[in-house]
Formats: C-alpha cells, structure tokens, sequence
C-alpha cells in the first residue's frame, strides 16, 4: 500500500462521507484557482496546512514526502516567469514583474496541491469509487478503475520483491549489471502482470461474473453540520482575500 492510501485509511476523518471532505478539500483547490493570488491563494495555502495538521491528523513526515512533488512541479513551472528571451535589450534578461508572476503562480499551484491532498490523505479511493456509480458513472469504468487499483498494488509488491531478490544476489553492484537487473526486473512485472490478469479474468468468470463488481462499503452519512462548516470557511476566506486584496509585492 502507498503511503498516502495508508495515511488515508488511517485519517481521524476515515468514517466521514466523501462528499463532506470533497466540499472542503476541492472546495480549497477551487478557490485558490480562482481567488486573488494574493492574499487569496496565500489564506487557502495555510488553512489547508491547519488542517490537514490539526483536525485532519495527517502525520507532518508523510505530508512533506507527498506534497514535495507537486511542489517540484511548481518551482520549476515558476522558474522560467522570472527571464524574457528577445527583446531590445539582448537574448534574454530578466521579465518585467517576474518576480511577482512566478510568485503568484507558485501560491496558487501549490495551495491548489494541499487542497488536492487534504482530500487524498483523508478519503481512500475503495471508499469512493463504488460510490461513484451512484453519481451517474457507468459501472464498467469503476470497475476498470477498482480493478486497476487493486492490481497495481500488486504489481509495485511484485517489483519491490524482484528487486530485493537482485540485490540479495549482487544484482546492483555494477552498472552493468544494474542494467541488466533493470531489464529482467521489467520483463518479469510484464509476465507477471499479464499472469495475474489471467488469472483474475478466470476467477471472475468462475463466480459468475455479470459485469458489475459489487464490494461492501463503509455505511456513512453525508453531514450537514461538516458541510456547512466547511461552506462557511470557503466562504469566510473568499471575503478575506477580497477584502485584504492587494499587489504581490
């Protein structure tokens, strides 16, 4: 299981309805796409962190190791606001407002991603995909979704156990035969998979299988109380980053 599946399962909000933590958490990501970067998105980047931390229970460790790549991915689409190329000043220099662009551009991408994760840390996707078909999604695309997620679990204990059989026989000590590890490791999680894939098919239609995967879900209400909650936040940082709005200084 990943991490963030296992911090998931583990969250103080597991029991909740997924459409009381959908309200909140990619109620967030909305706003900080959409409100002024600043202070807007800069108000949604910390109320996220608050709860994700507080109420929510999300282990700080694990956070960091999940939020650092959507970070990456926001430094580096930032970076490039900073220079212009062309120009009659020569082949390139630095932007007009630069500075202020890629700075506004990163709050908003990276309090977007704490609203994203706010959702995934607290809401497993066995909790809410077979829920998904009572919201109008066909039952054969939650199906190939559940199945696909339940394979690659099984798929990543695969490679991690090659791996650790190569390295148990010196597999990785030189680069060449790091190479070649690498070849055999992917050419048993091709075999491998296509086995398992077989052998699923077989079972299904061994249990009489009619097209739809039926799994028990976790009894849960959707709470007014949490929803409401939740919309009075949104709706108190909406007016907050209106009423403080100014230049990215």
């Amino acid at each position: 299981m990943l991490p963030i599946d296992a911090a998931a399962h583990a969250s103080a909000w597991r029991r909740r309805h997924p459409v009381d933590k959908a309200v909140l958490g990619l109620g967030l990501t909305v706003l900080a796409v959409g409100l002024p970067a600043w202070p807007g998105a800069a108000l949604v980047l910390v109320t996220a962190l608050v709860v994700l931390l507080g109420p929510a229970r999300v282990p700080a460790r694990r956070l960091w190791r999940a939020y650092r790549v959507p970070l990456g991915f926001s430094v580096t689409g930032a970076l490039p606001l900073l220079v212009r190329v062309g120009g009659g000043d020569g082949f390139a220099g630095w932007a007009p407002g630069g500075p202020a662009h890629a700075g506004e551009l990163l709050l908003r991408t990276s309090a977007a991603s704490l609203g994203v994760l706010l959702f995934a840390f607290t809401t497993p996707l066995s909790d809410l995909l077979p829920r998904l078909v009572r919201a109008g999604v066909p039952a054969p695309v939650v199906d190939v979704a559940l199945v696909t997620y339940r394979m690659s679990f099984l798929l990543l204990d695969s490679v991690r156990r090659v791996r650790a059989a190569q390295a148990a026989r010196l597999g990785h000590t030189t680069r060449a035969a790091a190479w070649r590890s690498l070849g055999g490791l992917g050419a048993t999680a091709f075999v491998r998979a296509f086995d398992r894939a077989a052998r699923l098919q077989t079972g299904l239609a061994g249990r009489g299988y009619d097209g739809t995967l039926r799994v028990l879900v976790p009894q849960a209400a959707v709470s007014a109380r949490f929803t409401a909650g939740s919309v009075a936040l949104l709706g108190l940082l909406a007016a907050l980053a209106f009423a403080l709005r100014g230049p990215l200084t």
